[in-house]
């Protein structure tokens, strides 16, 4: 019950390098929209094996912290229940979507989670830009109150990579839109392009991994309009196809304004406040960013026609 018996992700890897493949000859063709650029594919593929190699060499100190709470369960929750995994999917999926609003709302979780958003592409090899640094920021944290209450570590273990296996396929343009009943329950490719939009209107929305009704319920779902199209990246995009400043570049700017901060409530709040946060408010967060677009829209629709 601590070791799950198979990787879903491992076991998708053929299914992911056939997808891209897939889809990179389908926009050739011009039968399906697909933007691909040779360095930023690359870009893809080298963050997700970094990301591998992180894992395997932060696994240990997520194992043993793993085991220590298992062995402090309350519950022992049996493995072949049915309905013990019908609600570790639902508890997996939910405490996926806090995760996910989290790295975006607080600077030190954004820092592990940015590169993932770091690409001006939306195509099926995004979903590879996985954290190198998320086992440092202990984001995995969040996942320890499952076997804490019962729920097996490999049980656990599973549902999290049938939760990765799932996110891959939504980050494709090849699909406008599943139907409306699917939208409504599921996340979908046009609920994700919203989220890795940087659209003042779409930012911070959509954080569902495989249920986009947490969103609903938690007020953060922002449709995808066909009058606003998505523009990919960050607020402010990187510009280059260095790696190492892709994966650590927020890092690097914590950092810096944590050294330049002139007091302890600086220091917190360049680490934990919102990404963008600073002392005097001269800097646009995504509130501010948000606050602007809705006075400008306010405005354009309120002025009397020419």
């Amino acid at each position: 019950m601590l070791t799950a018996p198979f990787d879903p992700v491992q076991l998708a890897i053929p299914f992911f390098v056939l997808a891209i493949v897939l889809e990179i000859l389908l926009g050739r063709f011009g039968r399906a929209k697909a933007n691909y650029e040779t360095r930023d594919t690359a870009m893809s593929l080298s963050m997700g094996l970094g990301s591998t190699v992180a894992g395997i060499l932060f696994g240990g100190v997520v194992f043993a912290a793993t085991v220590w709470v298992w062995n402090h369960r309350i519950f022992t929750i049996p493995m072949t229940a049915v309905w013990a995994w019908v609600a570790v999917f639902l508890l997996e999926d939910l405490t996926y979507y806090w995760f996910h609003r989290i790295a975006h709302e607080r600077r030190i979780w954004w820092a592990s989670h940015v590169n993932h958003h770091t690409s001006t592409h939306y195509n099926l090899s995004t979903a590879l830009r996985q954290t190198w640094t998320g086992g440092v920021a202990g984001t995995w944290l969040l996942w320890l109150p499952l076997s804490f209450v019962g729920f097996p570590p490999a049980m656990v273990a599973i549902q999290k990579g049938v939760s990765l296996v799932y996110q891959f396929w939504i980050h494709t343009e090849a699909i406008k839109r599943m139907p409306r009943w699917f939208e409504a329950v599921f996340n979908t490719p046009s609920h994700h392009r919203v989220h890795h939009a940087r659209n003042a209107r779409y930012l911070d929305a959509n954080y569902a991994g495989i249920l986009i009704i947490w969103d609903r319920l938690f007020g953060t779902f922002i449709p995808e309009t066909d009058e606003e199209p998505c523009r990919y990246g960050t607020v402010k995009n990187l510009g280059n196809f260095n790696l190492l400043h892709n994966v650590f570049h927020e890092w690097i700017g914590i950092g810096r304004d944590v050294a330049g901060a002139k007091s302890p409530r600086e220091v917190i709040g360049y680490v934990f406040g919102p990404p963008g946060w600073s002392p005097d408010g001269s800097r646009d967060t995504s509130h501010t960013l948000k606050a602007k677009w809705r006075a400008r829209t306010e405005r354009e629709t309120q002025a009397p026609p020419q």
